[in-house]
């Protein structure tokens, strides 16, 4: 089973592409954004996240299947 990971804005550009699809492992929200901060050098830690559409939090599971999209603080003008 896969997951597939979502990048938005400044995020896509640090990582290369927009959408990752990676092997599912059991784990929670925090888990990936700590794996994905060491594979690619990027600083989360202000970054939302949804998984399936809605805003998760650090502690939630991930489950097979799931779409987890990555989202920056966006600034307005």
């Amino acid at each position: 089973m896969m997951i597939t990971l979502l990048f938005f804005a400044h995020l896509q550009e640090a990582i290369g592409q927009e959408r990752i699809e990676m092997q599912y492992v059991p784990q929670t929200v925090k888990e990936l954004k700590q794996q994905i901060e060491t594979r690619y050098g990027i600083d989360l830690r202000h970054v939302m996240v949804a998984v399936n559409e809605e805003y998760a939090r650090e502690e939630q599971q991930l489950k097979p299947g799931d779409t987890v999209a990555f989202i920056p603080p966006v600034s307005g003008g």
